[in-house]
């Protein structure tokens, strides 16, 4: 995987191996994206972050995060979103139901998983819990709209609180994966993000794969970033990264990279490349399992296809916060 500029590469080297990059270096042009970093893994850290992202947040704030599967050993850790939700007023976490049968396929199962995993500190609004609204996907070439649980008309701004990690069909689960396929309801936005416009192919229950499904996500991705316009940001913790999605649950591969930090930015295709860009700088024997999984996948597509929809930037500036 390729940084995408000089500056890049040299602000994450010095990210991780805790050398200074001098104020000339971090000059950038106005086409570069600003992504904020922080090694500091900590609900302190994470807010340091929020606060440098949050500039266009305001009303009543959809948090969405992910639930996971009961006892899911890599989810983020509570006092890490307790700590952004009670810092955000009138906030509420968000999710929606699974399409996939489990422990979160319908509004029921998944308050009990809710429990079971200690999202109890405040109310969670599963989204598509009372019907479901489609949204328009402008300048889409696969959808023209996409469904969406219906409560999310009920919110003014979104801060989108990602574990990044690896993903089972995506190659990588980092901002877009979450809102793309974690914002469509159980039921028809996520067979239209997996399918081929709610076509199956028999044997295949998932048939949309590779750069096919990459592009899927981003379209829907699209239609919640248009939705809210200014009023949403983004932040990717990178820890606990399994070649597998918090989805996968207990049977969720043992992470083989080390923690890295925190990242956030008002731009989604620059936070996930630079996630990616910070992946790359590992040893060999840490990262090579979770890039082989994005590779097998074609998952940089989501960012190639994502700068050419208009979500964002790969050139970014790299912002060490300490």
């Amino acid at each position: 995987m390729k940084t995408r500029t000089i500056l890049a590469m040299m602000t994450l080297v010095g990210a991780l191996l805790g050398t200074h990059v001098s104020a000339q270096e971090q000059q950038s042009s106005d086409t570069k994206a600003k992504v904020y970093f922080t090694r500091d893994l900590s609900p302190d850290g994470l807010l340091k972050l929020y606060r440098k992202v949050n500039g266009e947040i305001s009303g009543k704030v959809a948090i969405k995060w992910h639930s996971g599967e009961p006892k899911g050993p890599n989810i983020l850790p509570i006092p890490m979103v307790k700590a952004l939700q009670n810092s955000i007023p009138n906030s509420t976490l968000v999710e929606t139901n699974t399409l996939y049968p489990g422990a979160r396929q319908t509004t029921q199962q998944h308050r009990e998983t809710l429990k079971v995993n200690g999202w109890t500190f405040c109310p969670v609004d599963i989204m598509d819990e009372d019907g479901t609204v489609m949204l328009p996907i402008k300048g889409g070439k696969h959808f023209t709209e996409m469904s969406m649980g219906k409560n999310i008309l009920n919110y003014d701004s979104m801060v989108v609180l990602t574990h990044f990690k690896g993903h089972a069909h995506g190659g990588f689960g980092g901002s877009i994966k979450n809102i793309a396929i974690g914002c469509a309801d159980g039921k028809i936005g996520k067979d239209m993000v997996h399918g081929l416009h709610g076509q199956k192919v028999e044997g295949n229950p998932y048939p949309a794969q590779k750069a096919h499904l990459m592009e899927h996500m981003v379209e829907s991705a699209k239609a919640t970033i248009d939705h809210f316009g200014k009023k949403i940001t983004f932040i990717n913790v990178m820890r606990n990264m399994s070649v597998d999605c918090d989805c996968a649950g207990i049977s969720a591969e043992r992470p083989k990279a080390r923690d890295v930090g925190i990242l956030a930015s008002t731009d989604i295709v620059a936070l996930d490349q630079a996630c990616l860009d910070l992946l790359d700088k590992l040893p060999e024997d840490e990262k090579h399992d979770l890039q082989e999984r994005i590779r097998t996948r074609e998952g940089e597509r989501q960012l190639e296809y994502g700068e050419e929809m208009g979500l964002g930037t790969r050139q970014y500036e790299l912002v060490e916060v300490e």
